[in-house]
């Protein structure tokens, strides 16, 4: 069972939507931790964050400003960490698209700095946070995020007898996070008039406490080198539309640019070293670090069919209308009405 009590834990993007419930549930779950660091470059987050999680009522949180292109500042924050939780990124994909290099230096860069950082200090272990977009990516968040999993993975390779683990998680559409549909509905939900890029579209869906939950799993379990893919539903982009607002027109305005019609997690070329955990699958690397039999037995895993390939298109788990609107008001607003 993970203890964090008298451990230290850092999360980069700290003041993220995902971030903050982060530090709501290891504060919550863990009052005896060590420290709690909060790390992040906007300095008007962190003062907002201050004043939910002030330092006179939680004594542990630290917040430290820096920005993961800084490998230097990175040194110096993660002294004395025993976890290191990252989850800052650049992820709005056609800002991306339009500032290639700078989405290349957070997500791709950025990630190598965590890594180097990690492997200078005392760090025990690394859980990275990935997206759907970065299994047969189309975009270059996708890409860079794929990069991103591709050197913690290989981390674990390089660390020689040092006593760390890097992992990854994967996961689809937080529900109610930043910039995501959910709340960007609800706005146009006032003008009366729901922008639907494709009506096949569909897309995964977790909520904040799922996606919580699942690192927390991860930096349990984790024997370094997995990727973490959880079994979640989907949902289609017209039941979102209904569901928020069902009086109002919904008009086709077509995919963004590198937007895919269905999202995916794992790849049929993932199903060759993918095995299923129960809750998660588990992508493997190819060669691992650590005895694969052993991990089989230990987690009772069970490798995959050849060519499977999990997408939230042909999912098996999906929920409707009516269970959406259930999912807002407890993950997102508990006031909202359709």
């Amino acid at each position: 069972m993970l203890n964090l009590n008298g451990k230290s834990i850092l999360i980069t993007g700290g003041t993220g939507s995902l971030g903050r419930h982060l530090t709501k549930n290891i504060l919550s779950k863990f009052p005896q931790i060590s420290r709690l660091v909060i790390f992040s470059r906007d300095e008007q987050k962190q003062f907002e964050m201050a004043q939910e999680y002030p330092k006179s009522k939680y004594p542990a949180i630290r917040y430290f400003i820096g920005d993961i292109r800084d490998v230097d500042r990175l040194k110096k924050a993660f002294k004395e960490i025993d976890y290191v939780i990252h989850a800052a990124a650049m992820k709005h994909v056609p800002i991306a698209e339009y500032n290639p290099m700078e989405c290349v230096k957070t997500n791709v860069l950025g990630a190598e700095n965590v890594i180097n950082a990690a492997l200078e200090t005392d760090v025990k272990n690394v859980v990275a946070l990935s997206t759907d977009k970065a299994a047969a990516p189309i975009n270059l968040y996708g890409a860079t995020k794929l990069c991103s999993d591709k050197l913690f993975v290989a981390a674990n390779n390089i660390k020689g007898k040092q006593n760390i683990k890097f992992s990854v998680v994967r996961y689809g559409n937080v529900m109610g996070s930043t910039g995501s549909v959910i709340p960007f509905f609800i706005k146009k939900k006032e003008e009366g008039l729901i922008p639907i890029t494709d009506p096949s579209m569909t897309r995964f869906n977790i909520s904040l406490q799922e996606g919580v939950d699942m690192i927390l799993h991860a930096m349990e379990t984790a024997w370094g080198g997995e990727i973490f893919v959880p079994k979640i539903p989907s949902y289609k982009i017209t039941d979102i539309a209904t569901a928020i607002a069902p009086g109002c027109k919904q008009e086709i305005v077509g995919i963004r640019p590198g937007e895919k019609i269905h999202e995916e997690m794992i790849t049929s070329s993932d199903s060759f070293s993918t095995y299923d955990l129960g809750k998660y699958y588990a992508i493997l690397p190819q060669v691992t670090n650590f005895n694969l039999q052993d991990y089989i037995n230990h987690f009772n895993a069970e490798l995959v069919p050849r060519g499977f390939q999990y997408n939230s298109g042909e999912n098996k788990e999906w929920v409707g209308v009516e269970e959406i609107r259930k999912l807002i008001k407890e993950n997102v607003d508990p006031t909202f009405k359709a």
